[in-house]
């Protein structure tokens, strides 16, 4: 990290760092909601297919989010709608801990996915225009590994909260823990400054609307390139967001694993997390993104049929667990680099957050459907067989998408 990071100057290591804290401080919250699960269900009586739901809704409401985010960071700025993002999800999130049911817990949720997806759409486009090309894969690669450190956080909440805590109180605390990304909006409001390509796309911007930005990302020289986007976003988050909302319960239900043993083996999947991020952001400088898609695709259904579909336990169960974090991560820590490239900065937000977000969309489908398919195939085929059907995807769109590593970003369409 030390020559490509030192190559950049004092504004652009400012906006490295605060769109890496935005993308962790988001995921800390979304994941939270992993972690009480089990204890809304046992409290509660909350069912599988309830939780589903309310983990699909708070992610078809990011879907939402994320393109209205993206369409504003074209209008007003990066900078501006990456504070109100961050100001939005730690405050829903908040409001989550005062929730005595089903419905209420809906509600916050899906609140607090309008926030949760307006934050990427915002946080990837800032970091891709700040820096270089030669280095903006594994800039904007390793700003994406903030969401295993978030989770990270969120594990260790989770431990020592319900360790001292009883779970019928613990819960609620956890979600107060949310409330805190809300301050690291201070420090972005002081030190970090808006990107020269939105800048200097002001002209286009007093002759255009936002309706006018929206339909060019359906324009003939662009809907091809936000289709193979969509689609790889679709391959790509499905599987993750599967992962990422049932491991907790899987691990609890399927292994019968306490608390403390489930913290352990969440570490070492978010540590495979983070070196997914950080491995792929520097293959895809190096191979390039289509082909970091393909191998990362491939590692990633491998490894999560195995741990799903064979008997596995201890040592073998740790090390799949830590290959599947690095593989899942590695297909999205190529996304912000590359869809930054696919679109001109006049709409880069707006197509990229709305490719993301349809993906987004789509994969918010799959949490649902596991815990629907769970009743008559147990969770933990229903987990491996979504998640493959879902990379699957990204095999198709990394085929028909461009190769763009090393591109210089275009400013109009």
């Amino acid at each position: 990290m030390a020559f490509w990071y030192s190559s950049m100057n004092v504004p652009q290591r400012r906006t490295f760092w605060a769109c890496l804290m935005g993308w962790a401080l988001d995921a800390m919250d979304v994941q939270l909601f992993a972690f009480v699960i089990p204890t809304l269900i046992a409290v509660w009586g909350l069912t599988k297919s309830e939780a589903g739901m309310i983990g699909t809704a708070a992610l078809v409401t990011s879907a939402i989010g994320g393109v209205l985010a993206g369409l504003l960071a074209d209008r007003i700025g990066r900078v501006r709608v990456l504070q109100i993002t961050i100001v939005w999800f730690a405050l829903f999130t908040g409001l989550s801990a005062l929730t005595n049911n089903f419905h209420q817990l809906l509600i916050t949720r899906s609140l607090q996915g309008l926030g949760f997806g307006g934050e990427w759409a915002a946080g990837a486009v800032l970091i891709g225009e700040a820096v270089d090309k030669h280095i903006r894969g594994r800039a904007v690669g390793t700003v994406q590994s903030g969401w295993p450190i978030g989770y990270g956080m969120a594990a260790l909440s989770y431990f020592v909260i319900f360790s001292l805590l009883p779970a019928e109180i613990a819960w609620r605390c956890l979600f107060l823990v949310g409330l805190l990304p809300a301050l690291s909006v201070i420090w972005v409001r002081r030190n970090v400054q808006e990107s020269e390509a939105f800048n200097a796309t002001a002209s286009v911007r007093a002759k255009t609307t936002m309706a006018g930005n929206f339909a060019l990302i359906f324009s003939r020289p662009v809907i091809g390139k936000t289709i193979t986007a969509s689609l790889l976003a679709a391959g790509a988050l499905g599987g993750n967001y599967t992962i990422l909302t049932w491991l907790v319960t899987y691990l609890k239900e399927s292994h019968s694993m306490s608390v403390g043993v489930v913290t352990y083996y969440l570490a070492i999947n978010i540590f495979g997390s983070f070196c997914g991020y950080v491995g792929a952001a520097y293959l895809s400088d190096l191979l390039g993104r289509r082909k970091t898609f393909v191998l990362s695709a491939l590692g990633a259904t491998i490894a999560v049929l195995v741990y799903t579909f064979l008997p596995v336990t201890g040592a073998s169960m740790l090390a799949l667990g830590f290959l599947v974090g690095m593989f899942q991560s590695g297909i999205v820590s190529g996304m912000g680099a590359c869809f930054s490239e696919l679109f001109p900065a006049q709409i880069r937000a707006s197509a990229g957050g709305f490719s993301y977000n349809f993906g987004r969309a789509f994969g918010s489908l799959i949490p649902a459907a596991v815990g629907i398919t769970s009743a008559h195939y147990g969770l933990g085929h229903s987990i491996g067989a979504w998640a493959a059907g879902s990379y699957a995807l990204v095999f198709i769109a990394s085929i028909a998408m461009p190769e763009t590593r090393n591109k210089e970003l275009e400013l109009h369409v």
